[in-house]
């Protein structure tokens, strides 16, 4: 399995189904869920029948695609999680060189540098690992200035903005993406 490197404030694990409490806490606030589907919070059913099933059609511990816990080195508080996977894992044809990059982070930790810290951590292994990925994307919807500062932090680049469908449905988004290997 992939072990994603601790950094100066942080450390990872990869979440896995028996995990699904940790999902389920991120979003039971309705700020977190704001961006997300409108502030609705997620049920523990949700979790179970939505949430796991997807999370198993890309989890990958040996390419290190999956959800990976964070939390604080100093007091190990759960602060949220960063997923990374194939861009269009639930199509018929998921990218092999585009990968999708994700976090979504309790309300008390927002502001502080973490989402950003987390996501570059795992990013730049993952990407280490899978030499044959050309691009890291994320999607957001283009109100959430949180989540689009991260991009830009990651050295995202705006792609689009687009309808963007998926089996949660269909939402305004902005795509954003950063070109990682030249040769391909």
């Amino acid at each position: 399995m992939l072990h994603i490197p601790a950094t100066n404030r942080l450390n990872f694990s990869l979440l896995s189904a028996q995990d699904a409490e940790l999902l389920f806490k991120v979003d039971q606030d309705e700020e977190v869920m704001r961006y997300l589907n409108g502030g609705k919070r997620t049920s523990m059913q949700q979790i179970i029948e939505i949430f796991l099933p997807r999370m198993a059609q890309y989890r990958n511990p040996e390419r290190g695609f999956g959800i990976w816990q964070v939390c604080r080195l100093e007091d190990n508080a759960y602060l949220g999680w960063v997923l990374i996977r194939p861009l269009g894992f639930n199509t018929q044809a998921p990218s092999s060189d585009d990968l999708e990059i994700g976090w979504r982070f309790m309300q008390a930790y927002w502001g502080q540098g973490y989402a950003s810290e987390a996501a570059a951590a795992v990013a730049a292994t993952v990407l280490a690992n899978n030499p044959a990925v050309s691009y890291l994307s994320a999607i957001a919807m283009p109100d959430n200035a949180g989540s689009i500062g991260v991009m830009r932090k990651l050295g995202m680049q705006f792609i689009k903005r687009y309808w963007h469908q998926d089996a949660l449905g269909e939402v305004d988004a902005v795509l954003y993406r950063k070109q990682i290997n030249e040769n391909n």
